[in-house]
């Protein structure tokens, strides 16, 4: 069927032919776009040669693995594509690792087609949603979110799209506490995510916005959320 406008074009990379066949022939029925790669090499040079409303990346890749390919995607080509990765590991250290290299979210297998879609619907209408460029400061810490440029001290800031994310809506907010599910309802819409994926998420943008440097911005408000805020100046 032909639409107005296309759902979005997907690039697939997943070696096992069974589940790429029926991942790709699904969201092909659903109006997506589907280019594929079964390794990790050629996925990389597809989604570096083209632009891409989503990546759906496996985990465990011959020749180059999922977390590595997502690194070089975001240290080496600067791609900002959305990337939605594939493990059949169900640990909080291998979902760290992946969303640490820059994957925005994260599905264990096995999953259900239809909640893949909904993550990569919502996805694509975030990175399509169109936001009034500003410039944001707190202390040190600037934010351009016409370039999606972050620096502290001067020094650039390497984030994943969804620690943008988290940190535009943090600062917009600042000083002001955001809950928990204000920000997850912000960033996932009605594709919730599980409680493991947002406190990863923050872990990584503390390590990036905060560890470096001698005056942590990023506070937990137990009970409460979280919020960006130099405490020497904002009120209690």
């Amino acid at each position: 069927m032909r639409r107005d406008e296309p759902a979005g074009l997907i690039l697939l990379i997943e070696d096992n032919r069974n589940l790429s066949e029926m991942v790709g022939e699904y969201l092909e029925s659903r109006g997506f776009g589907v280019d594929y790669a079964t390794d990790g090499l050629d996925g990389y040079r597809l989604a570096c040669d083209n632009s891409y409303d989503v990546i759906v990346l496996d985990l465990m890749l011959p020749r180059l693995d999922g977390v590595e390919l997502c690194r070089r995607l975001r240290v080496e080509a600067k791609k900002a594509t959305p990337v939605l990765m594939l493990t059949a590991r169900d640990t909080i250290a291998d979902k760290v690792s992946g969303l640490d290299a820059g994957a925005d979210d994260y599905l264990v297998k096995p999953f259900a087609i239809q909640e893949l879609e909904a993550r990569v619907r919502a996805m694509i209408r975030r990175d399509r949603r169109q936001v009034s460029p500003e410039v944001l400061r707190l202390a040190d810490l600037v934010l351009d979110t016409a370039s999606l440029r972050a620096t502290r001290a001067g020094q650039e800031l390497q984030l994943s799209p969804i620690g943008l994310r988290l940190l535009t809506i943090l600062m917009r907010e600042s000083p002001r506490v955001v809950t928990r599910r204000d920000i997850e309802r912000e960033i996932w819409g009605d594709g919730l995510p599980d409680s493991d994926t947002l406190r990863s998420h923050l872990y990584n943008l503390r390590k990036v916005v905060d560890k470096p440097f001698d005056k942590p911005l990023l506070h937990t408000v137990q009970t409460a959320g979280y919020r960006i805020a130099d405490l020497d100046q904002a009120p209690a």
